[in-house]
């Protein structure tokens, strides 16, 4: 019954899982249309995540009733905003990012994830590399490739080498700049989950960090307030509505997630997204797909399954030995 259980839910992180990237895909192509009108990606920020905020209080409140969690203490309260800030600033670089290129290549580039999170890991030592291991030179070569072909999405734009638009590469920047901090934010995801694993909780404190930085980036950056701040009731207000639901959910469901898989297991359905991408740009925003986006893809992708290998391969003993010797026959918390 217990390994029922088990399998029941595995089934059920995967399909969450999957329907994210769908979700993921859909706030890209809602920002780029929105911003295209002219709205900041700041005002963007603010009033999506604003609006998921409102909606997860009352699960809040039913989150401290319905269960028995950790005291939450100033410490946790600090780490959660340490996580807010550093997802609120790779927020503001996607966003931009996608506003000067596209769905699609935001999506390219989130393929990188595993190879960040493999460099901080090692800068951190939390990871060995041992080149004469298979599995250290898999995840070595992986992380180049995924350097590499996030380079070629990006300077490769299309059929001309350098044959590209500045905005191009411009987006291109500040979307690996995003995925390195989202890579470093899974890793503190992980190390605050482990210490209160309450989804909700961790996701409004991360909805409300991300209201109050990007409010004040507007602030400082928007001259004319009035106009900054003003939201016509048309598709532009279903679209911030929509962001701010399916953003908070994407949330939620990456917390669970990192409580039963893992961080690691955040980053395995990212290849996905680029097919999505590709379709929903085309259909709805009618935006060509280069032949650079797709080397850089196929390149990203590969380096990606590479050290997804190595890291598999590293832990199948470790995962081997925690299940015979756990009772339940369950992984642990925060595994591989």
């Amino acid at each position: 019954m217990a390994q029922g259980r088990l399998c029941n839910r595995d089934g059920l992180i995967l399909t969450a899982m999957v329907l994210t990237e769908f979700s993921n895909v859909g706030v890209n192509t809602l920002v780029k249309s929105v911003t295209s009108k002219g709205v900041s990606p700041c005002v963007v920020l603010v009033y999506s995540y604003g609006f998921g905020s409102l909606l997860l209080l009352p699960l809040v409140f039913f989150s401290f009733r319905s269960r028995s969690l950790p005291p939450l203490t100033s410490l946790i309260l600090y780490k959660m905003g340490l996580l807010g800030l550093i997802v609120s600033a790779a927020q503001i670089a996607g966003y931009n990012g996608i506003k000067y290129s596209s769905p699609t290549l935001s999506s390219a580039m989130s393929n990188v994830n595993p190879a960040f999170t493999f460099i901080f890991a090692v800068i951190f030592r939390m990871e060995k590399v041992s080149i004469r291991k298979e599995s250290s030179l898999a995840k070595v070569l992986g992380t180049l490739l995924s350097i590499v072909g996030a380079l070629v999405v990006t300077l490769y734009h299309g059929p001309v080498l350098m044959s590209l638009q500045s905005d191009w590469v411009i987006g291109g920047g500040l979307l690996a700049l995003q995925n390195i901090l989202y890579s470093f934010s899974y890793l503190v995801m992980a190390h605050i989950m482990s210490q209160y694993p309450s989804t909700i909780v961790v996701t409004l404190v991360h909805n409300v960090c991300i209201v109050c930085v990007c409010a004040l980036v507007t602030l400082l950056v928007e001259k004319d307030y009035s106009k900054a701040w003003m939201i016509r009731f048309d598709k532009t207000l279903i679209s911030l509505v929509a962001t701010g639901i399916l953003n908070s959910v994407y949330y939620i469901v990456h917390t669970w997630a990192v409580i039963y898989k893992g961080p690691v297991y955040l980053s395995m359905f990212k290849p996905l997204s680029i097919l999505i991408a590709a379709a929903s740009t085309t259909i709805f925003l009618s935006e060509s797909i280069y032949l650079g986006i797709l080397i850089g893809g196929i390149l990203i992708s590969v380096g990606f399954y590479m050290v997804l290998w190595g890291k598999a391969k590293e832990a199948k003993v470790d995962i081997l030995g925690t299940i015979e010797s756990s009772p339940s026959h369950e992984a642990p918390l925060l595994g591989s």
